[in-house]
């Protein structure tokens, strides 16, 4: 899988998460979770965690062995900056809907203390999502966070020029169900007024953001940011059938999404061109 793996469609519409694949909330993220795994037992949810046998991966099931150990995230989960919250609560209580909604929770109070820890992840972001207006595309962002910490990093980001940058906004507090339940991506193509298909692009950096895209019935385009090699990306997602979930294509930066989104458009042209 590489960015040489082309989507089948341009794109209409491309929805794009918000930590670590437009801005980065590390530091805030690892600290509220680090705040909520020492009270699990007090959330009534430590009865809930995963049987390591039932992990997706041996990496999977040693950081659910660390957090069962220590209570916390393992050093080097922090240090690497790879995994979101979302991944990490799909890691320590598989589908159990209700434990990671209650998770979720408890973490949004936790983060409330951090919120303002936010900075653009690339250089020329701005830039590239208006390019991409530009073209006749709608850009949206879907975020597990809650609204109102969502539009507090919004206006925070390169001096507020964020705040009105995008088309729709889709937020956790907006659903009954967060990612990756296909349920926030459904939510923006109805404010859109559109259907779901595969000219919606859905770009994220996470398991969870490639499974929502899947179940929403759109092209899934994973974010590398973190820069793992094919064979990690072999290994999140095998293809199987208990984790049947891969991305249509991978890119390693929004610079790199710019110029898939307007490859393929140029090449839809050219092909209406062609039949006309």
């Amino acid at each position: 899988m590489s960015i040489l793996q082309l989507p089948h469609a341009s794109p209409d519409i491309i929805l794009i998460d918000w930590h670590a694949t437009l801005v980065d909330t590390h530091d805030a993220m690892y600290h509220a979770v680090d705040d909520v795994l020492p009270h699990l037992k007090e959330l009534n949810l430590w009865d809930k965690l995963l049987d390591p046998d039932d992990s997706k991966t041996l990496e999977d099931a040693k950081l659910l062995m660390y957090v069962k150990n220590h209570q916390r995230l393992h050093p080097k989960i922090t240090a690497q900056r790879k995994i979101s919250r979302t991944d990490i609560f799909e890691v320590l209580f598989g589908s159990d809907q209700d434990a990671k909604a209650q998770a979720h929770q408890a973490f949004d109070s936790a983060y409330q203390k951090y919120v303002s820890a936010v900075h653009p992840l690339e250089e020329g972001t701005a830039d590239r999502i208006a390019h991409l207006q530009q073209l006749g595309v709608l850009v949206g962002v879907i975020s597990n966070r809650k609204r109102d910490f969502l539009e507090h990093e919004l206006a925070l980001v390169d001096n507020g020029r964020w705040a009105k940058l995008f088309d729709v906004i889709v937020c956790g507090s907006d659903v009954k169900k967060r990612k990756p339940s296909p349920e926030m991506l459904l939510r923006a193509l109805e404010i859109l007024h559109r259907q779901p298909g595969e000219n919606c692009w859905y770009v994220g950096d996470s398991t969870t953001d490639v499974i929502a895209a899947r179940e929403a019935g759109v092209t899934s385009i994973f974010y590398n940011g973190a820069g793992w090699e094919q064979t990690w990306l072999d290994k999140i997602f095998p293809g199987t059938i208990k984790h049947p979930h891969r991305p249509d294509a991978v890119v390693d930066s929004i610079a790199d999404l710019t110029d898939l989104a307007r490859h393929m458009i140029a090449q839809q042209k050219r092909v209406e061109r062609a039949r006309s």
